[in-house]
């Protein structure tokens, strides 16, 4: 046991150091590339006694540009993977993702609802968020049957909330200019962290983050909500208690993440079975895994999506790329067992 738990400690630290170096090479690569030495001494300038002389240009791409839009994808990358980790445990279904509930359609409505009407990027994001949390809640009303809810009835609920929001982005198209509103309600359902300033990870990070920490220090009690609701309850955990609070930390920063980035799929259904596969299915290893995993895979796709092709592809083109031929050829490994 002692060094089984080892080689999950030494796996975890590599998880841990790797979206770090992959943070140090995003900084140096795109179309204006800015050399290591010169993106270091950028970087600690007020602290470094290193003279090594730069653009201003350099440092408005290192500092201004890059530095907002990779610190937002660690984040969102981390958010969807462990809110999907979650989902998959509490609901106990490998299929479940972050979207579930309808978190996602809802803050695409939001989002498309604001684009439509205002030409600023904060009253899109604030509608998003807001379009978010309600389609829980209303996810949530709609499955609550003699003052409680199942984990069933949630499930087809959020299938319910996910299709009307999902009509009314479809109503927003069809309303939205074609030539101005339109193609910018698109290229934001599609997910890009184009245009992302640090105004925006600051606001982004207390609400991720915390909700990270949240499922972060009750990650052993997921193992126990895996199980079923009378095997949980006989462990003395108050499994509603616990069920609603995760469920909430999960919902609310996939709400967030939709509001600064758009819709970006399969990070969260994937990562969680990657993660599985190199820590195993105790979500004591598995949460913090994930949070790693997710981090470094987003930042891997949007460094692809910026330096692929002169115009940025959109991160659900990619996700799904990728995602969807390595989860057939999970599929095909596991024969669809959950373990």
């Amino acid at each position: 046991m002692k060094i089984k738990s080892k080689n999950i400690k030494k796996k975890l630290i590599i998880l841990a150091v790797l979206p770090l170096i992959l943070l140090v090479v995003s900084l140096c690569i795109g179309r204006f590339y800015v050399s290591p030495k010169t993106t270091f001494s950028i970087l600690f300038s007020k602290i470094s006694s290193v003279e090594v002389f730069w653009d201003d240009i350099e440092e408005i791409v290192v500092l201004g540009v890059r530095l907002p839009r990779i610190l937002m994808a660690l984040m969102i990358g981390a958010a969807l993977s462990v809110s999907g980790t979650s989902f998959q445990a509490i609901f106990g279904n490998p299929l479940v993702s972050p979207h579930i509930l309808g978190v996602a359609a809802g803050a695409g409505f939001g989002a498309a609802l604001g684009i439509l009407l205002s030409n600023s990027v904060i009253v899109t994001q604030l509608m998003a968020l807001a379009f978010g949390v309600g389609a829980v809640l209303i996810t949530y009303l709609i499955s609550k049957r003699k003052s409680a809810a199942t984990l069933y009835t949630l499930v087809l609920s959020g299938v319910i909330t996910g299709a009307f929001f999902t009509a009314l982005i479809s109503f927003i198209k069809y309303v939205a200019d074609p030539d101005d509103k339109l193609p910018e309600i698109v290229y934001w359902l599609m997910g890009s962290l184009n245009g992302i300033v640090m105004r925006d990870v600051l606001t982004a990070l207390p609400f991720i983050l915390t909700g990270i920490l949240i499922i972060v220090l009750l990650r052993w009690k997921i193992n126990v909500l895996s199980l079923t609701e009378e095997e949980a309850s006989s462990l003395g955990i108050d499994v509603k208690k616990y069920r609603l609070i995760i469920i909430g930390a999960s919902s609310i920063i996939t709400a967030v993440s939709v509001a600064f980035c758009g819709i970006v799929g399969w990070i969260g259904l994937v990562i969680p079975h990657v993660g599985r596969m190199i820590v195993g299915n105790d979500h004591k290893a598995l949460v913090p895994a994930t949070v790693f995993l997710g981090a470094f895979y987003l930042l891997f796709i949007d460094n692809l999506s910026r330096t692929l092709t002169p115009a940025q592809i959109p991160l659900s083109i990619l996700t799904a790329i990728i995602g969807a031929p390595f989860f057939a050829y999970l599929l095909r490994r596991t024969g669809g067992r959950w373990s």
